[in-house]
């Protein structure tokens, strides 16, 4: 509908005011903001980065705690529904907690993101790294899933949620930040969210040009 109107306005040599962006974050307890006030979560401290960058966007938290990529696809399409113009993707946390099979996760995401495709909805994939227990043909192949699909769908690509706690951009030894995260050691707390949002944020902007862009 943006561009349909964009197309029309152009057509009838009008201007038509910007609309408001809405953009979807589907993911688990990380998004969802377990352990966490609504306001100190992850999707309002997004929200509130935005509105202070000056983005008119609008966040719709589509995080459901304890997800695997599996349910993020049994909810992909009425998730995204007519109104929302981009997705922040961010689950295989649980599959890795579950040990399932990274092949399964793959399949699970492409089709997220095949969803997103027919549905004409700008993408940025949030990555995840397997941990080093479950061998490295294991590790080297789920590590894989998030850069080869974002390749190929040309969708943008944060390396990890946890990007933010970091200099360099990688999953972090979550053992060192101790600090900001709850009691649990997997869900960060309120401090740790803002150092996520910080990192994550400029991220979302892009996506927001490729929307406005688009």
């Amino acid at each position: 509908m943006r561009k349909l109107m964009i197309a029309i306005a152009c057509c009838l040599g009008t201007s038509v005011a910007a609309d408001e962006v809405v953009i979807a974050a589907l993911g688990d307890s990380l998004t969802q903001g377990y352990g966490l006030p609504e306001a100190q979560g992850f999707v309002s401290q997004l929200q509130r980065w935005m509105i202070g960058a000056g983005a008119d966007v609008r966040l719709i938290n589509a995080g459901v705690s304890g997800d695997t990529t599996a349910g993020g696809l049994a909810r992909a399409g009425w998730t995204m529904t007519p109104e929302v113009d981009g997705l922040i993707l961010a689950l295989g946390g649980n599959d890795v907690l579950r040990g399932l099979d990274p092949d399964v996760s793959r399949k699970n995401i492409d089709g997220i993101l095949q969803a997103a495709d027919t549905a004409e909805v700008e993408v940025l994939l949030v990555g995840m790294t397997a941990p080093g227990n479950y061998g490295p043909e294991y590790k080297a192949e789920f590590d894989a899933i998030y850069p080869e699909l974002a390749e190929e769908y040309d969708t943008l690509l944060l390396s990890s949620f946890f990007a933010g706690l970091t200099e360099d951009d990688e999953t972090p030894d979550l053992s060192a930040l101790r600090g900001y995260f709850q009691p649990d050691g997997i869900h960060p707390n309120a401090e740790g969210i803002t150092k996520i949002v910080e990192r994550i944020g400029p991220a979302v902007l892009e996506l927001v040009t490729r929307i406005e862009g688009g």
